[in-house]
């Protein structure tokens, strides 16, 4: 009778053992696993220019691909071969090229349109997919109207157009100080825009620091969203605290940003691209560029536990 009772108190152990071993392995590849597709880029403008230095710096952090800006587009034009095998033999993609400002002004239409159909060109012959657009015509005393974001929008659909004919797709960058900084003005540029042509790299620190909640923007736009800045915000800043407006960029987790629920959000819609991970300069002058990289590297891995 004593050994009966053993033996079943052994196998229920062992069974309790089993489902225990079974759960932790789940967990841990729960906690492991990334967004459904998520592709985890990083952003060299905290290089300041220095792009072959923020190339070598990312590939030997890990990264698999990097966002370069119109910078890069004056040195490498005419040799675009150089830069794309220094992208190579790092083993990075080009996740994203920001293009610069759209011009909204009427007289300035067709240069601006011009510039950024060349930079896609260029884009197209490094190995990439889309470029990013932004503009600097928020009015200084005022609020923009609805006429100027949606012609924001119809400028930006002609860019597309072309763009798309290269094979390179445009994207929207929603901006702090420039047309679209609120979730309101967001919403009218995003329903001006052509989807055919045009689609939204939503920059979730922007979107935080002008009043929305990029988690909700994540599933609002999900059929839109081509890629997204990971990015986090500070506000108000310590050394202004009664100064609601003051606010800096810092790594991920820093922040105002609720960067887990927008990683939650973007597994929710099984998001498929590139996530861009940004910062425009080292918030605090003691650190460098790639310090601050790893940072955002360990906040990505070890806190939200996602593979890059």
């Amino acid at each position: 009778m004593q050994e009966t009772v053993n033996r079943r108190q052994f196998l229920t152990t062992a069974g309790l053992s089993a489902l225990a071993l079974t759960a932790a392995t789940n967990q841990l590849f729960a906690r492991t696993s990334k967004p459904s597709g998520l592709k985890i880029a990083y952003s060299a403008i905290t290089w300041g220019g220095n792009d072959a230095q923020a190339i070598t710096d990312l590939a030997s952090l890990g990264y698999h691909g990097i966002q370069l800006r119109a910078n890069a587009f004056g040195p490498y034009k005419a040799k675009p071969s150089e830069l794309k095998a220094l992208l190579d033999q790092n083993h990075l993609a080009l996740a994203m090229f920001s293009s610069g400002n759209v011009e909204i002004d009427p007289a300035k239409e067709q240069s601006t349109i011009d510039m950024h159909v060349a930079h896609a060109s260029f884009v197209k012959a490094l190995g990439g997919s889309a470029i990013q657009l932004t503009n600097s015509a928020r009015p200084k005393d005022r609020l923009p109207t609805t006429e100027e974001l949606k012609r924001l929008a119809f400028v930006m659909n002609e860019i597309g157009k072309q763009t798309a004919d290269l094979g390179i797709q445009a994207t929207y960058h929603n901006h702090m100080s420039q047309l679209g900084e609120t979730p309101e003005e967001v919403e009218i540029i995003v329903q001006a825009m052509n989807p055919k042509y045009m689609k939204l790299e939503l920059d979730i620190a922007h979107y935080k620091q002008g009043g929305g909640q990029p988690e909700k923007a994540v599933k609002q736009y999900k059929d839109i969203i081509y890629a997204l800045h990971l990015k986090d915000t500070m506000s108000p800043l310590p050394e202004k605290p009664g100064d609601p407006k003051a606010y800096k960029f810092v790594e991920l987790g820093r922040g105002n940003v609720n960067v887990p629920a927008v990683f939650k959000a973007l597994d929710e819609i099984k998001f498929s691209g590139w996530g861009i991970v940004e910062l425009d300069g080292v918030p605090e002058k003691d650190k460098t560029p790639i310090q601050c990289a790893q940072i955002n590297k360990d906040y990505i891995t070890k806190t939200l536990h996602v593979q890059l």
